[in-house]
């Protein structure tokens, strides 16, 4: 995995103060922590319905002291600003093609020396998605690491991490007990989650 600047290490000092300054005059409340099998591990990230999503995210991740890579879509990474999103963790998608990007980020959560925690939001998309992608389940699985819920409550102004979600192999029951958990969670435009 590539630097980013949450391993930057004045860089990360600073942000992770100035994160917790702004996400408490926001008015922001983060609990939650990393469980002690969540060093490396997939966060799954809903609801994901707002470009806001992203700097919120980092912010709350900087507050939980995180390691976190996020999937974005490619058209984000291009220049001037490829570098820079890069260095916050990001992680270019190619949505419109097959390429195999569950077995690359298995093989890239093996290979990680350090802590990694892979943000995938499983609509796939911040409009409203009817079905949930799977490849979450399916990276963690191949990976053998943990699942850790992520939420943001934009209704509540509450974000943090959620319980370790142990797959059962039953895909279909699995996805129906998260969705459940994410339910009561309202992103910035509830009318797309």
């Amino acid at each position: 995995m590539h630097r980013t600047i949450f391993d930057t290490p004045v860089v990360n000092t600073v942000l992770r103060g100035l994160s917790l300054a702004v996400l408490k005059l926001a008015g922001w409340k983060v609990s939650g922590q990393l469980p002690a099998n969540g060093r490396k591990c997939v966060l799954i990230a809903a609801p994901h319905t707002s470009n806001w999503d992203l700097p919120y995210t980092l912010m709350v991740a900087f507050a939980l002291r995180l390691n976190i890579y996020w999937m974005g879509k490619e058209q984000i990474f291009k220049p001037p600003f490829r570098g820079l999103m890069m260095w916050l963790g990001g992680l270019p998608v190619r949505r419109e093609s097959a390429n195999n990007l569950v077995a690359a980020s298995i093989e890239a959560l093996q290979a990680a020396d350090g802590p990694v925690q892979l943000v995938v939001p499983p609509e796939g998309t911040r409009s409203k998605a009817r079905y949930w992608k799977t490849g979450f389940y399916y990276i963690a699985v191949g990976a053998q690491v943990p699942i850790v819920m992520a939420y943001m409550d934009y209704e509540r102004k509450i974000s943090g991490l959620g319980p370790v979600f142990e797959p059962t192999g039953d895909i279909e029951a699995d996805m129906g007990a998260i969705k459940a958990f994410y339910a009561p969670f309202k992103g910035k435009n509830p009318s797309q989650f």
